[in-house]
């Protein structure tokens, strides 16, 4: 048991050594990962551990996608630069919380590990909306108003964007699925709770962000604790 613990620590090391060096991550994110992907894996083990891997890898890969055409509408701001201790935070925080309440309540393990699959849910539909839906989708709203606005824009969202994102959701559960021993009412759980932190945090964009009220990585930590919440109620 001490050994495989060792190894995915070193296996969390190695992660952010090799995300530092590619300038996905600043040093201190790098430090933050492996600190926010330890209390993960102290609460729930290898299947919190696979939905923070594949969060990270479809965010990485939908940051990295259609680069040019992301400066073309955003500009400068479209540059991709690495990410932040805050921003570690942001999309893996409530998963980290939930990680030592299973340690705290540990005969609560099976809730509190699909409330952290449906904040992963959440932060992955949300990153793979945004950066794919900037670069594939053809008509944009505000999400509010539902008139047609400028892409990139907090609080816009495009139909292929918000699709890609439900997408983004159900990898996430079908991942959980994988690793637990699951039921279809929970799968569709995770889904929903993902695409209902999606949109609220495009609804939070378009309120507080947009107007300088709230910044970017409250509003991701807000939708993956409401699509946590979500779940929860659901369930």
């Amino acid at each position: 048991m001490l050994a495989s613990h060792l190894f995915v620590i070193v296996l969390l090391i190695g992660a952010a050594a090799a995300a530092v060096y590619r300038r996905k991550l600043t040093p201190a994110a790098g430090i933050t990962g492996v600190l926010t992907g330890a209390a993960i894996y102290a609460g729930s083990g290898y299947p919190g551990l696979l939905l923070l891997a594949l969060f990270f890898i479809l965010g990485t890969a939908a940051t990295s996608w259609g680069k040019e055409k992301k400066r073309n509408i955003k500009g400068s701001a479209a540059h991709e630069s690495s990410r932040t201790p805050g921003q570690v935070l942001a999309n893996a925080g409530v998963a980290a919380i939930l990680g030592l309440l299973i340690i705290i309540i540990p005969h609560h393990y099976s809730l509190f590990l699909l409330l952290m699959a449906a904040s992963f849910s959440s932060a992955t539909a949300d990153t793979l909306s945004s950066e794919l839906g900037m670069v594939y989708g053809r008509r944009f709203i505000n999400i509010l108003t539902l008139k047609p606005d400028q892409r990139g824009l907090d609080g816009v969202v495009s139909l292929e964007g918000t699709f890609i994102g439900i997408v983004g959701s159900i990898l996430i559960a079908a991942a959980w699925a994988l690793a637990t021993q699951w039921s279809l009412h929970q799968f569709i759980t995770i889904v929903l709770a993902g695409t209902f932190g999606n949109l609220a945090d495009s609804a939070l964009g378009a309120l507080f962000e947009r107007k300088g009220k709230l910044g970017n990585n409250t509003v991701n930590f807000l939708n993956t604790a409401i699509a946590a919440l979500f779940a929860l109620v659901l369930s």
